[in-house]
Protein backbone atom coordinates (compact mmCIF):
# COMPACT_ATOMS: atom_id res chain seq x y z
CA UNK A 1 0.00 0.00 0.00
CA UNK A 2 1.49 3.79 -0.63
CA UNK A 3 0.58 5.95 1.81
CA UNK A 4 1.36 9.53 -0.12
CA UNK A 5 3.16 11.96 2.65
CA UNK A 6 0.77 15.08 1.86
CA UNK A 7 0.28 18.92 2.83
CA UNK A 8 -2.89 20.76 1.69
CA UNK A 9 -4.97 23.81 1.98
CA UNK A 10 -8.53 24.27 0.87
CA UNK A 11 -9.73 27.60 1.46
CA UNK A 12 -12.96 30.02 0.22
CA UNK A 13 -12.78 33.60 -0.93
CA UNK A 14 -16.26 34.85 -0.16
CA UNK A 15 -15.14 38.30 -1.98
CA UNK A 16 -13.97 36.81 -5.35
CA UNK A 17 -16.80 33.44 -4.85
CA UNK A 18 -13.80 31.43 -5.62
CA UNK A 19 -13.27 27.62 -3.73
CA UNK A 20 -10.07 25.78 -3.86
CA UNK A 21 -6.76 23.29 -3.37
CA UNK A 22 -3.37 23.47 -2.85
CA UNK A 23 -1.66 20.27 -1.96
CA UNK A 24 1.51 18.95 -2.40
CA UNK A 25 3.11 15.83 -1.68
CA UNK A 26 6.11 12.82 -2.45
CA UNK A 27 3.63 10.78 -4.50
CA UNK A 28 2.82 10.81 -8.41
CA UNK A 29 0.29 13.33 -10.05
CA UNK A 30 -1.59 14.10 -6.63
CA UNK A 31 -3.68 16.36 -8.32
CA UNK A 32 -5.54 13.22 -9.43
CA UNK A 33 -6.47 12.21 -6.43
CA UNK A 34 -6.89 14.72 -3.58
CA UNK A 35 -8.37 18.29 -5.09
CA UNK A 36 -11.96 17.86 -5.71
CA UNK A 37 -14.15 21.56 -6.21
CA UNK A 38 -17.37 22.87 -6.88
CA UNK A 39 -17.82 26.27 -7.58
CA UNK A 40 -20.89 27.35 -5.18
CA UNK A 41 -20.46 24.30 -2.97
CA UNK A 42 -17.40 23.64 -1.36
CA UNK A 43 -13.64 22.29 -1.82
CA UNK A 44 -12.34 18.99 -0.67
CA UNK A 45 -9.24 17.60 -0.01
CA UNK A 46 -8.85 13.71 0.55
CA UNK A 47 -5.44 12.40 1.24
CA UNK A 48 -3.35 9.80 3.86
CA UNK A 49 -3.91 6.47 1.81
CA UNK A 50 -6.77 9.30 0.08
CA UNK A 51 -10.54 7.31 0.38
CA UNK A 52 -11.21 8.99 -3.79
CA UNK A 53 -14.72 8.60 -2.67
CA UNK A 54 -14.68 11.27 -0.27
CA UNK A 55 -15.04 13.83 -3.03
CA UNK A 56 -17.95 13.31 -5.18
CA UNK A 57 -19.57 12.19 -2.00
CA UNK A 58 -18.51 14.87 -0.05
CA UNK A 59 -19.34 17.41 -2.66
CA UNK A 60 -22.86 15.94 -2.62
CA UNK A 61 -23.59 16.37 1.19
CA UNK A 62 -22.33 19.89 0.62
CA UNK A 63 -24.62 20.60 -2.20
CA UNK A 64 -27.51 19.32 0.63
CA UNK A 65 -26.19 21.79 2.99
CA UNK A 66 -24.70 19.61 5.38
CA UNK A 67 -22.30 21.70 7.29
CA UNK A 68 -18.24 20.30 6.59
CA UNK A 69 -18.06 18.66 10.30
CA UNK A 70 -21.62 16.37 9.06
CA UNK A 71 -19.97 16.06 5.95
CA UNK A 72 -16.87 14.49 7.49
CA UNK A 73 -18.56 12.07 10.24
CA UNK A 74 -21.16 10.98 7.52
CA UNK A 75 -17.80 10.30 4.97
CA UNK A 76 -15.52 8.54 8.21
CA UNK A 77 -18.85 6.79 9.90
CA UNK A 78 -19.37 4.16 7.29
CA UNK A 79 -15.45 3.45 5.96
CA UNK A 80 -13.36 0.40 7.94
CA UNK A 81 -10.25 2.38 7.27
CA UNK A 82 -11.17 6.28 8.51
CA UNK A 83 -8.21 5.74 11.01
CA UNK A 84 -5.68 6.24 7.81
CA UNK A 85 -7.70 9.12 6.49
CA UNK A 86 -7.17 12.20 6.37
CA UNK A 87 -9.46 15.11 4.92
CA UNK A 88 -9.77 18.74 4.45
CA UNK A 89 -13.40 20.81 4.13
CA UNK A 90 -14.64 24.10 3.29
CA UNK A 91 -17.79 25.07 2.01
CA UNK A 92 -19.11 28.11 0.21
CA UNK A 93 -20.63 29.74 3.40
CA UNK A 94 -16.62 29.67 4.73
CA UNK A 95 -17.49 26.86 7.26
CA UNK A 96 -14.66 24.18 7.49
CA UNK A 97 -13.19 21.10 9.29
CA UNK A 98 -10.52 18.93 8.90
CA UNK A 99 -10.10 15.19 9.78
CA UNK A 100 -6.59 13.28 10.98
CA UNK A 101 -7.27 9.25 11.70
CA UNK A 102 -5.74 7.79 14.29
CA UNK A 103 -3.35 6.34 12.42
CA UNK A 104 -1.77 8.46 9.86
CA UNK A 105 1.67 8.63 10.53
CA UNK A 106 3.49 11.24 12.52
CA UNK A 107 3.41 14.24 12.10
CA UNK A 108 -0.25 14.31 11.06
CA UNK A 109 -2.62 16.81 11.75
CA UNK A 110 -4.60 20.00 10.67
CA UNK A 111 -6.33 23.18 11.91
CA UNK A 112 -8.75 25.06 10.54
CA UNK A 113 -11.30 28.33 10.77
CA UNK A 114 -13.50 30.26 8.79
CA UNK A 115 -12.36 30.04 5.21
CA UNK A 116 -9.59 27.21 5.35
CA UNK A 117 -8.54 23.97 6.78
CA UNK A 118 -4.88 23.16 6.06
CA UNK A 119 -3.91 19.28 7.01
CA UNK A 120 -0.96 17.34 6.24
CA UNK A 121 0.56 13.87 7.07
CA UNK A 122 4.26 12.18 7.20
CA UNK A 123 5.41 16.19 7.86
CA UNK A 124 8.43 17.11 9.49
CA UNK A 125 6.80 18.77 12.22
CA UNK A 126 3.09 20.91 13.39
CA UNK A 127 4.96 23.51 11.87
CA UNK A 128 4.84 23.04 8.77
CA UNK A 129 0.49 23.43 9.26
CA UNK A 130 0.94 26.11 11.16
CA UNK A 131 3.40 27.93 8.34
CA UNK A 132 0.54 27.35 5.77
CA UNK A 133 -1.98 29.12 7.84
CA UNK A 134 0.19 32.05 8.70
CA UNK A 135 1.33 32.61 5.07
CA UNK A 136 -2.12 31.96 4.17
CA UNK A 137 -3.59 35.28 6.09
CA UNK A 138 -0.61 37.17 5.35
CA UNK A 139 -0.90 36.89 1.62
CA UNK A 140 -2.64 39.34 -0.08
CA UNK A 141 -3.61 39.07 -4.07
CA UNK A 142 -5.86 36.56 -5.69
CA UNK A 143 -6.78 33.12 -3.98
CA UNK A 144 -4.44 31.62 -6.07
CA UNK A 145 -1.96 32.97 -5.06
CA UNK A 146 -2.38 32.83 -0.79
CA UNK A 147 -2.54 29.28 -1.97
CA UNK A 148 0.62 28.85 -3.14
CA UNK A 149 1.66 31.28 -0.69
CA UNK A 150 0.82 28.56 2.05
CA UNK A 151 2.44 25.62 0.26
CA UNK A 152 5.82 27.46 -0.09
CA UNK A 153 5.59 28.36 3.51
CA UNK A 154 4.91 24.80 4.45
CA UNK A 155 7.60 23.81 2.12
CA UNK A 156 10.07 25.93 3.72
CA UNK A 157 8.91 25.05 7.61
CA UNK A 158 9.99 21.11 6.56
CA UNK A 159 7.15 19.87 4.09
CA UNK A 160 6.64 16.34 3.80
CA UNK A 161 9.32 13.85 5.72
CA UNK A 162 10.02 11.81 2.12
CA UNK A 163 10.88 15.15 -0.24
CA UNK A 164 8.59 16.52 -3.06
CA UNK A 165 7.18 15.01 -6.06
CA UNK A 166 4.14 16.15 -7.30
CA UNK A 167 1.66 19.62 -6.93
CA UNK A 168 -1.47 20.56 -7.92
CA UNK A 169 -3.60 23.67 -8.05
CA UNK A 170 -7.69 23.68 -8.15
CA UNK A 171 -9.87 26.55 -8.17
CA UNK A 172 -13.61 26.73 -9.30
CA UNK A 173 -15.78 30.10 -9.51
CA UNK A 174 -19.07 30.88 -11.22
CA UNK A 175 -18.11 31.06 -14.53
CA UNK A 176 -15.20 31.15 -13.89
CA UNK A 177 -13.64 28.92 -16.98
CA UNK A 178 -12.21 29.56 -20.56
CA UNK A 179 -15.03 31.72 -21.72
CA UNK A 180 -17.29 31.73 -18.82
CA UNK A 181 -18.38 27.90 -20.63
CA UNK A 182 -17.82 26.39 -16.75
CA UNK A 183 -16.35 27.02 -13.32
CA UNK A 184 -12.93 25.57 -13.91
CA UNK A 185 -11.33 28.95 -13.02
CA UNK A 186 -7.59 27.24 -12.41
CA UNK A 187 -6.56 23.75 -12.85
CA UNK A 188 -2.67 23.65 -12.35
CA UNK A 189 -1.07 20.06 -11.71
CA UNK A 190 2.72 19.31 -11.89
CA UNK A 191 2.89 15.56 -12.06
CA UNK A 192 6.69 14.78 -11.42
CA UNK A 193 8.90 17.94 -10.90
CA UNK A 194 12.16 17.89 -8.20
CA UNK A 195 10.61 21.07 -7.26
CA UNK A 196 6.66 20.83 -7.72
CA UNK A 197 5.47 23.73 -5.76
CA UNK A 198 8.04 26.13 -7.68
CA UNK A 199 6.72 24.52 -10.81
CA UNK A 200 3.40 25.53 -9.83
CA UNK A 201 3.97 28.97 -8.99
CA UNK A 202 5.48 29.72 -12.36
CA UNK A 203 3.04 27.87 -14.11
CA UNK A 204 0.34 30.24 -12.27
CA UNK A 205 2.20 33.35 -13.56
CA UNK A 206 1.72 32.82 -17.16
CA UNK A 207 -2.08 31.68 -16.27
CA UNK A 208 -2.82 34.55 -14.68
CA UNK A 209 -1.93 36.43 -17.17
CA UNK A 210 -4.18 34.68 -19.74
CA UNK A 211 -7.14 34.27 -17.70
CA UNK A 212 -7.57 36.79 -14.66
CA UNK A 213 -8.48 40.31 -14.34
CA UNK A 214 -5.91 42.18 -12.83
CA UNK A 215 -7.05 43.35 -9.22
CA UNK A 216 -7.49 47.39 -9.38
CA UNK A 217 -3.49 48.08 -7.51
CA UNK A 218 -2.77 46.24 -10.87
CA UNK A 219 -3.84 49.38 -13.09
CA UNK A 220 -1.75 51.90 -13.63
CA UNK A 221 -2.58 54.88 -15.92
CA UNK A 222 -0.50 56.10 -19.21
CA UNK A 223 1.08 59.19 -18.00
CA UNK A 224 3.39 60.95 -20.44
CA UNK A 225 6.60 59.10 -18.97
CA UNK A 226 5.09 55.42 -19.25
CA UNK A 227 3.20 56.24 -22.30
CA UNK A 228 7.27 57.37 -23.44
CA UNK A 229 8.14 53.77 -21.96
CA UNK A 230 5.46 52.31 -23.44
CA UNK A 231 6.56 53.38 -27.38
CA UNK A 232 10.12 51.93 -26.81
CA UNK A 233 9.02 48.93 -25.57
CA UNK A 234 6.78 48.25 -28.69
CA UNK A 235 9.48 49.52 -30.81
CA UNK A 236 12.09 46.99 -29.68
CA UNK A 237 8.99 44.35 -29.78
CA UNK A 238 9.21 45.22 -33.86
CA UNK A 239 5.59 46.33 -33.21
CA UNK A 240 6.25 50.53 -34.51
CA UNK A 241 9.29 52.21 -35.89
CA UNK A 242 12.05 53.23 -33.34
CA UNK A 243 11.41 56.76 -32.22
CA UNK A 244 7.73 56.62 -32.19
CA UNK A 245 5.87 58.56 -29.99
CA UNK A 246 3.20 57.33 -27.92
CA UNK A 247 0.22 57.93 -30.31
CA UNK A 248 -3.09 56.94 -31.67
CA UNK A 249 -0.52 54.78 -34.13
CA UNK A 250 0.92 53.24 -31.01
CA UNK A 251 -2.37 52.62 -29.14
CA UNK A 252 -3.32 50.30 -32.16
CA UNK A 253 -0.10 48.65 -31.71
CA UNK A 254 -0.68 47.99 -28.37
CA UNK A 255 -3.66 46.06 -28.99
CA UNK A 256 -2.81 44.40 -32.32
CA UNK A 257 0.01 43.21 -30.08
CA UNK A 258 -2.49 42.51 -27.08
CA UNK A 259 -4.70 39.90 -29.26
CA UNK A 260 -1.79 38.44 -31.26
CA UNK A 261 -0.31 36.95 -27.53
CA UNK A 262 -3.77 35.66 -26.24
CA UNK A 263 -4.22 39.10 -24.44
CA UNK A 264 -7.57 39.94 -25.73
CA UNK A 265 -8.88 39.72 -21.89
CA UNK A 266 -6.58 42.60 -20.62
CA UNK A 267 -7.29 45.25 -23.76
CA UNK A 268 -8.49 48.57 -22.20
CA UNK A 269 -9.92 51.53 -23.30
CA UNK A 270 -9.34 53.67 -20.33
CA UNK A 271 -6.10 55.11 -20.88
CA UNK A 272 -4.83 52.95 -18.57
CA UNK A 273 -2.53 49.45 -18.88
CA UNK A 274 -2.18 45.98 -15.62
CA UNK A 275 0.86 45.40 -14.30
CA UNK A 276 1.17 42.05 -16.18
CA UNK A 277 0.82 43.62 -19.72
CA UNK A 278 3.35 45.66 -19.13
CA UNK A 279 6.01 42.87 -17.66
CA UNK A 280 5.15 40.89 -20.60
CA UNK A 281 6.24 43.42 -22.98
CA UNK A 282 8.98 43.99 -21.32
CA UNK A 283 10.20 40.64 -21.24
CA UNK A 284 9.38 40.12 -25.06
CA UNK A 285 11.36 43.45 -25.71
CA UNK A 286 14.63 42.54 -24.03
CA UNK A 287 14.89 39.42 -26.25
Amino acid sequence: MLTPSTFSIVAFDPDANELGVAVESKFLSVGSAVPWVEAGVGAIATQSWANTTYGPRGLDLLRKDATPEETIRTLTGDDANADERQVGVVDAKGRSATFTGAKCKDWAGGKNGPNYAAQGNILAGEAVVDSMVSAFHQTKGHLADRLVAALRAGQAAGGDRRGQQSAALYIAKPGGGYSGFNDRYVDLRVDDHPQPIEEIARILEIHKLYSFKPLPDEIMRIDDKLGAQLAELLAKAREIPAGSPFDDNARKALVSFMHRENLEDRVRDDGCIDRQTLEYLRTLAAR
